[in-house]
């Protein structure tokens, strides 16, 4: 059987499979975050093929505004697209 931690493990491994590519190991920079939007969470939210989209994202989490998204910063981006998951399943 599955664990909650199991999840959040997942989740951490994913940020860092794309992390790791540019720049510092552990911030994701804005093509970074791109990426890991567009190939793990393509159903999920919209217009992520548009740059304009992608860059309010990363606008909207990099909150001490240094060019880079920690991983404080990307849960809440997870936070968010928990939410919305769930909403959509109560609509279902």
């Amino acid at each position: 059987m599955t664990k909650l931690e199991d999840h959040l493990e997942g989740i951490i491994n994913v940020f860092h499979q794309y992390s790791v590519r540019v720049g510092h190991y552990d911030t994701l920079s804005k093509g970074e975050l791109k990426q890991l939007i567009k190939r793990e969470l393509p159903n999920t939210l919209e217009n992520t093929k548009d740059q304009p989209t992608i860059d309010k994202i990363f606008q909207n989490l990099d909150a001490d505004k240094d060019g880079q998204v920690t991983f404080k910063e990307f849960i809440i981006l997870v936070a968010e697209v928990l939410e919305t998951a769930h909403e959509n399943i109560h609509k279902e």
